[in-house]
């Protein structure tokens, strides 16, 4: 599985964080960052995380 997150549409509103923290965390700056390609294991938490996001920056691909 791989996450790829738009950072040109991304506006750091942190659903994704609630969604799937261990693959989304705020940095100290606000910013977004995430694990490219997390463990299968996740994909429940990481598809619900693109869901989530109001500006649909997030995109799951296998």
């Amino acid at each position: 599985m791989k996450v790829i997150v738009d950072m040109d549409v991304c506006q750091d509103h942190g659903q994704c964080v609630f969604a799937a923290p261990e693959v989304f965390q705020l940095n100290e700056n606000g910013r977004l960052v995430y694990v490219a390609e997390p463990d299968e294991s996740l994909r429940e938490a990481v598809e619900e995380a693109a869901d989530v996001c109001p500006l649909q920056a997030i995109t799951v691909e296998d």
